[in-house]
């Protein structure tokens, strides 16, 4: 793929400040994510989501992220929050994710062996993507750890995120490896979690936007 003809979207997720939501808009991210999982250290209320998501820019997209939460409580996120999309990592079936009527990726844990392509798409048709993390099936995302970027599916045909252990440190090997259609990072540009760090936040976007500028001399001229 001619990377001057395509641009990483990025997501950075566990937002718990306004102030650190209004400087990843700032550094043009494409998604916000906010976390109702109820193992996650992130977790927010829907009520804390609602104020903060005032501090989106225009365009940039509100997630929704859960982890087999009842059907009661991601409506009432749906409602008070009104996220542009939803994120599920747990064992929800496809009649359960595209029930809310809103776009959804269904998390895949490529922390052991993983769904051949056919078989997810079939399991989730209703999926407007999929989001490839490393942790292993009924854990938390978050782990701060990668995968073998190698074990990725060549013929999925929906996009997919990249998740799992980003960094500023290795965005750019990680857009140029993996080619995913987005980036998704929480524990990589944090001092703990929860809270953003804003060095790491600007440099994980300058990492993957030099990738996608950087396949050889002429594109990287363009660029």
């Amino acid at each position: 793929m001619n990377r001057t003809l395509f641009r990483t979207r990025i997501k950075f997720c566990g937002f718990t400040r306004p102030g650190d939501v209004r400087l990843a808009c700032e550094l043009g991210v494409d998604g916000i994510g906010f976390v109702f999982a109820h193992k996650s250290p992130r977790r927010i209320a829907p009520e804390e989501a609602r104020a903060m998501r005032q501090a989106l820019a225009p365009l940039v997209d509100a997630v929704a992220l859960f982890q087999d939460n009842s059907l009661d409580e991601v409506r009432d996120v749906v409602r008070q929050v009104r996220p542009s999309l939803l994120q599920f990592h747990g064992t929800e079936d496809d009649a359960f994710c595209r029930s809310f009527g809103l776009p959804y990726l269904k998390v895949v844990p490529m922390g052991e062996e993983i769904m051949a392509p056919h078989y997810l798409q079939l399991r989730f048709p209703g999926a407007a993507g999929f989001l490839l993390d490393s942790h292993r099936a009924g854990e938390s995302g978050g782990s701060g750890k990668t995968f073998d970027w190698s074990r990725i599916p060549k013929d999925l045909q929906k996009p997919y995120a990249l998740a799992g252990g980003l960094t500023p440190e290795n965005a750019f090997e990680a857009v140029t490896v993996a080619t995913p259609w987005a980036v998704d990072v929480s524990s990589g540009i944090e001092v703990e979690p929860g809270i953003k760090d804003g060095d790491k936040m600007r440099r994980f976007v300058e990492e993957v936007r030099r990738a996608d500028c950087h396949t050889d001399a002429a594109t990287a001229a363009a660029c």
